[in-house]
């Protein structure tokens, strides 16, 4: 409901005015003052978006007021009621902003269109604000993005020295929802409703600290995630330590969404300079899950602190299985694996025993193809394999999901090998082309031209200097805005058309990508 204030010192006026329409039907809360003194006492008090006063008044009259109303705020609506049609009064009100002079008696129609003409200018301005906190939002997090990838300049941090202490300690916590946990029919866009909620959710939570946090930042096809750069200062202001303070966030997503979600909170870093090594333990801890025991909340400290004295690391099965796997033998591979468990076994596992071995033979593994190819990201191809051989119902830490993870690496280390990618990218840019709007999948299009998905998204990102979500949500959006351009689509139609089933994805995508909304792209074109 808009507030309207009624300023009159005759109260019959008054009354006329508050039984003239049905104010409520139209939107409206009434209030009454009988000068501008007591008017301007009230907004001052009780904030209004419409005034309309009388112009001859005791003590204040329409036009003072106007002036001291636009000291306190320049968005209230101000309509002069008066009786008198001399030009030097509606020129004075004018030039202070009155959106409408009218002469008493008041009629019915006319205040009725003023009304309305009001509530459409309202709406209009509450549109323009929503896509310009829309657009602030997608910049702001375009130059966080900048500085977790560690690829920043100085206007990055411009950007966001005004939401954070550039200088202080920090870290980047991801929080992943669990769609293992959801029904097996979701769909993409079902998953994303749901991430959205788990957005907004930290939203309530996070209040003005909120513009540290973005929605859906990993590369991954199969992580839906939001991200979050946690700073000391927010936990001191509620006396909470980094633990509780974070503890508390999980626990109030975990209630005002019922989903289930796992938190990995990056290693602390001085100053937003060097944010993007956080975020980069905070990946490798998504990429380790599969090799821990199952954790509300993993941090990066705990998860490679090792406490334990004389921690035995089995060097020679490790090394063994490393050979399996750089020749490809899956039997081999098998092999090597058992008799690695075997060893864990003889010596007594632990979870610190455990976590060291299979971080030395990760690492390894990393140097292994490093070999081959020094310009390939080898952590992050690490983590898609991790992660496209984490599949429902395989018990962490055990023994088959460590031989499909060594299965797919030895399949990337050959096709490394023989860089099989020369000819496959230029098929699968057309297929994109033709099929943009269809659910393609990295793991899909790997297996139709008989590719690991891990080197194919590596190799992709090496060709285009984008992921292939990103580079499949640049096609979708070219044309979405082909199609805002030569068509007249619904907006919704067109988010459809290229393959979003939900729209407001859609829009914060189109913003991201174009700097404003679908709206107000199709008008600019239209001009």
């Amino acid at each position: 409901m808009l507030k309207v204030l009624l300023v009159d010192d005759e109260p019959f006026i008054l009354q006329g005015l508050k039984v003239l329409v049905d104010w409520e039907a139209e939107g409206y809360e009434i209030y009454t003052a009988v000068n501008g003194k007591e008017a301007l006492d009230f907004i001052k008090i009780q904030p209004v978006d419409l005034v309309i006063a009388d112009i001859k008044m005791p003590l204040m009259d329409g036009i003072e007021l106007l002036k001291e109303v636009r000291k306190l705020n320049d968005e209230i609506y101000y309509v002069i009621l008066s009786g008198y049609a001399e030009f030097g009064y509606a020129q004075e009100a004018l030039k202070h902003g009155c959106v409408e002079y009218i002469l008493k008696p008041v009629e019915k129609e006319q205040l009725l269109a003023i009304l309305r003409k009001i509530a459409a200018l309202n709406k209009e301005k509450i549109i323009e604000i929503q896509e310009k906190a829309k657009k602030d939002k997608a910049y702001l997090d375009r130059n966080i993005m900048s500085l977790l990838r560690g690829k920043y300049d100085r206007t990055n941090i411009e950007c966001i020295s005004d939401k954070i202490d550039v200088d202080e300690d920090m870290c980047y916590v991801e929080v992943q929802l669990d769609v293992a946990t959801l029904s097996e029919d979701y769909s993409d866009e079902e998953k994303k409703e749901q991430l959205n909620k788990l957005y907004l959710a930290a939203d309530e939570f996070l209040k003005n600290d909120f513009a540290l946090c973005i929605m859906d930042v990993s590369d991954s096809e199969k992580t839906y995630d939001i991200g979050f750069i946690y700073t000391d200062s927010m936990g001191q202001k509620l006396q909470l330590s980094t633990e509780e303070y974070l503890k508390r966030f999980y626990d109030y997503l975990i209630a005002n969404t019922n989903l289930e979600i796992t938190m990995l909170v990056g290693k602390s870093v001085s100053g937003i300079k060097n944010i993007s090594k956080s975020y980069g333990t905070a990946n490798m801890l998504r990429s380790l899950q599969g090799f821990r025991e199952k954790k509300n909340i993993y941090y990066y400290e705990d998860e490679y602190k090792i406490n334990d004295t004389g921690i035995l690391i089995c060097k020679k099965q490790l090394d063994n299985l490393i050979d399996a796997i750089e020749g490809g033998e899956h039997v081999e591979i098998r092999k090597r694996v058992d008799e690695f468990y075997q060893e864990m076994k003889n010596t007594g596992v632990t979870e610190s025993t455990m976590n060291l071995n299979i971080n030395y033979l990760l690492f390894q593994l990393i140097h292994l193809a490093s070999e081959l190819d020094n310009e390939v990201n080898q952590e992050e191809i690490l983590r898609m394999i991790l992660e496209s051989t984490s599949e429902e119902g395989i018990r962490r830490g055990g023994r088959t999901h460590l031989c499909k993870m060594a299965y797919a690496y030895g399949d990337y280390i050959t096709q490394l090998r023989k860089n099989v990618s020369k000819g496959v990218l230029g098929q699968i840019e057309d297929e994109i082309k033709r099929n943009y709007a269809s659910n393609l999948t990295l793991r899909e299009l790997s297996e139709k031209y008989y590719i690991n998905s891990a080197y194919l998204g590596q190799v992709f990102r090496k060709k285009y200097g984008c992921s292939f979500k990103d580079y499949l949500n640049e096609q979708r959006l070219n044309e979405a805005a082909k199609l805002l351009r030569k068509s007249d689509m619904k907006i919704y139609e067109v988010a459809e058309m290229v393959g979003y089933k939900d729209v407001d994805y859609f829009v914060n995508k189109f913003i991201e990508a174009k700097g404003c909304t679908p709206t107000k792209y199709k008008k600019n074109m239209a001009v």
